[in-house]
């Protein structure tokens, strides 16, 4: 703390925030740094916000909680970065007689009166804490590589990412002027690995940059960079992928980065799209070794699991699984063919991309740049004499056609479609221009699936639900 101590905890003591036996206690266990106040903090006895929130009422200060506010660009360029970060100053508003500044320290009026002489002009001074005053230095002024900081100090140790660029790039030398870019780039991608999660969400808003994952179906905000470091992150996502233009921001792009986090190989799938703001990013993250791939794990009764092993068994007839995106479609899919993958069946896939890499099992990759369509790989991959067939998605009627004689002709088809119920997938082949008699006769079975939200084993409690909860 930078205060001056005795005069804090003399404070602090008159309020009833602390004890005189807890002062003496703290003093007891002193030893050079740190101080008593930090002892008091460490141990529990008092936090910052305590400290902060009473020396401002001292003052006669308001106190606010920066954290919680989202300060414009125009209120923040009224004091440059590094006279910013020499006054410990946030400015958070224009005020009624002049400029409201946020100050970690309200006894020091000296310094105060010193940034208003530079500043020429009259300061309307409110409290916040030391380290919110800090957290916001780095959020509104930050360097790439302080967000990056922040970043590892929450992952924790020293991480070493190796990256491997999207098929048909090479390996870029990096300008030492991009580092601290690449570097809080691999962080965010670390981070959200670690936080297990299934998309990042990268949104530029009109006075922010916005950092979301998506952990558990449900979309979590991030410690986010500054704004200002918005274009040059998108950059580098697209020199990652090594097919999207970084000149091109008027147009929406799709691309692919291969990384490597602890060893394990990642594939991400990444989607831009131009708003009014700013080029919008979504990255789909595919860890190929956390894939489930055993039937019991996708969470069936066991009455319905048996059902649905007797079906995945039939010898021919088409099994669709329907649902939302990102519901969990393709990972049901691949645990049906690892349950009957066996040296007696021929078994071959058609994917946009290939999301997991499976043994014994045939896997071709759509790329409709060079006439490699869902249909064109179908009509090659029944020359090829397969017993079974998985389509990624079923999205067209040449597609749904050939799946649908495919199924008559002796084969096993498993596919996805997007529709919210099992009844609606009836509807949307014969949407698709497919004859109702066909349907009839070609599909076997229909799965509706969400994704539910699992308790974590380390915190659930038994307990009862209420009518309203349930």
């Amino acid at each position: 703390m930078q205060h001056n101590e005795q005069y804090v905890l003399k404070v602090l003591e008159d309020v009833g925030v602390v004890t005189h036996p807890q002062i003496d206690s703290a003093r007891s266990r002193l030893n050079g740094e740190p101080g008593v106040l930090d002892i008091l903090i460490n141990d529990g006895v008092v936090s910052e916000v305590d400290i902060s929130r009473t020396l401002a009422a001292q003052a006669h200060m308001d106190w606010i909680d920066i954290s919680s506010m989202l300060i414009p660009p125009q209120v923040i360029n009224q004091i440059r970065g590094e006279d910013a970060r020499r006054f410990k100053v946030i400015p958070v508003a224009f005020g009624e007689t002049g400029l409201v500044v946020a100050v970690g320290n309200p006894l020091d009026i000296d310094t105060m009166d010193s940034l208003s002489f530079l500043l020429q002009r009259e300061l309307e001074l409110v409290c916040t804490s030391p380290r919110k005053i800090n957290e916001a230095l780095i959020k509104y002024y930050g360097t790439a590589d302080e967000a990056a900081d922040v970043l590892q100090k929450k992952i924790g140790g020293d991480i070493d990412l190796g990256l491997e660029f999207g098929e048909g790039a090479e390996p870029a030398a990096v300008d030492e002027a991009d580092a601290p870019i690449v570097r809080l780039v691999s962080m965010l991608l670390i981070e959200a690995h670690r936080a297990g999660a299934s998309d990042i969400h990268l949104e530029p808003l009109d006075k922010k940059f916005r950092v979301r994952f998506r952990i558990d179906g449900v979309l979590q905000e991030m410690q986010a960079p500054p704004k200002r470091l918005q274009s040059a992150i998108v950059s580098r996502l697209k020199i990652m992928t090594g097919s999207m233009s970084i000149a091109e921001k008027r147009l929406p792009q799709d691309g692919r980065i291969q990384v490597k986090i602890k060893k394990k190989p990642i594939d991400l799938r990444v989607s831009t799209i131009p708003t009014n703001h700013g080029e919008s990013v979504v990255m789909r993250l595919l860890d190929k070794a956390s894939l489930t791939l055993g039937l019991p794990e996708l969470g069936f009764f066991s009455d319905d699991q048996e059902t649905f092993e007797r079906l995945i068994k039939l010898p021919d007839g088409i099994l669709l699984v329907t649902g939302p995106t990102g519901s969990g479609k393709t990972t049901s899919l691949y645990a049906c063919l690892h349950y009957i993958n066996k040296p007696d069946r021929k078994i071959i896939t058609v994917e946009e991309p290939i999301e997991y890499q499976m043994g014994g099992i045939n896997q071709v990759q759509v790329n409709p740049e060079i006439g490699m369509t869902f249909p064109a790989a179908l009509r090659s991959m029944l020359r090829q004499a397969p017993n079974i067939i998985m389509i990624g998605e079923i999205r067209d009627l040449e597609t749904a056609s050939i799946a649908t004689n495919a199924s008559l002709t002796g084969h096993l088809v498993f596919s996805t479609l997007h529709t919210n119920d099992a009844p609606s997938a009836v509807a949307r082949l014969i949407d698709l221009g497919v004859q109702p008699f066909l349907v009839a006769s070609s599909v076997r079975a229909v799965v509706a699936q969400r994704l539910v939200r699992r308790l974590c084993n380390n915190c659930k409690q038994p307990g009862e639900l209420s009518d309203t909860e349930l």
